[in-house]
């Protein structure tokens, strides 16, 4: 699917649009203008574009409100934001919009109750970045004879952060070369990310635990302050 633009996913409040204030906290996805048409969101929100950390939230729609699932500190990469079409590979830019979650993955077991797709790491998996390869954005397993090594995650060296993980379907459905490959919600490392968003790992294995293929979660990353897939009015 296709990176939703800051017009497209401005945040309209009732309060801004009758110059008063909400009697409580609107829930963000009731801001968003959309919200990838399903019945669970994450939104990943840092405080600006130049933030590193920021909350990760998980949303369940319930009639015609969204209600807070759970919520944890969440880490951006290590040079921050930047909008999904603009993005160019190896920036280490967390790129904002609106994205599906094609599936998950992890080096250790599902946790317990995850109904989403998930796929076992194993010694021949890897994620394909090199540009020139058919595999590119993709999972490589063995390793494409065109994608070189240095040029391609070996997944299972990467035994925190791919413990657990959602593929976000950033550059994905038709992959673009040169916008970047390998972007996922995965369990936090040592530091931020080279362009994930990650999460410590106990929220990470709530949120398996939480999605619902039936549901057609999405993920949508930005910022408080506007000039993102996340803005508010």
């Amino acid at each position: 699917m296709r990176p939703v633009l800051a017009a497209a996913v401005a945040l309209v409040t009732s309060a801004a649009l009758l110059g008063t204030a909400p009697a409580e906290p609107v829930p963000l996805p009731l801001e968003m203008a959309r919200t990838g048409g399903g019945d669970q969101l994450i939104t990943a929100v840092a405080p600006d574009t130049g933030s590193t950390t920021g909350t990760v939230t998980w949303w369940d729609r319930q009639g015609d409100t969204w209600v807070e699932a759970g919520s944890a500190p969440a880490r951006f990469g290590a040079k921050g934001l930047v909008e999904g079409d603009s993005r160019e590979q190896g920036t280490n830019t967390t790129p904002t919009g609106l994205y599906d979650l094609p599936y998950a993955f992890g080096i250790e077991p599902a946790p317990d109750g995850t109904a989403y797709p998930h796929r076992a790491v194993r010694q021949d998996s890897w994620w394909c970045q090199d540009n020139d390869s058919r595999d590119y954005n993709r999972w490589s397993e063995p390793r494409a004879a065109d994608c070189r090594a240095g040029h391609a995650e070996h997944l299972i060296s990467y035994g925190t952060q791919y413990a657990h993980a959602l593929v976000i379907g950033f550059n994905y459905h038709e992959p673009v070369r040169g916008r970047g490959a390998g972007i996922f919600l995965h369990v936090n490392g040592s530091g931020p990310t080279a362009g994930c968003v990650s999460v410590p790992n106990e929220a990470m294995r709530a949120i398996l635990a939480w999605v619902e293929p039936a549901a057609r979660p999405h993920i949508a990353i930005g910022t408080e302050g506007g000039a993102t897939a996340i803005t508010r009015s």
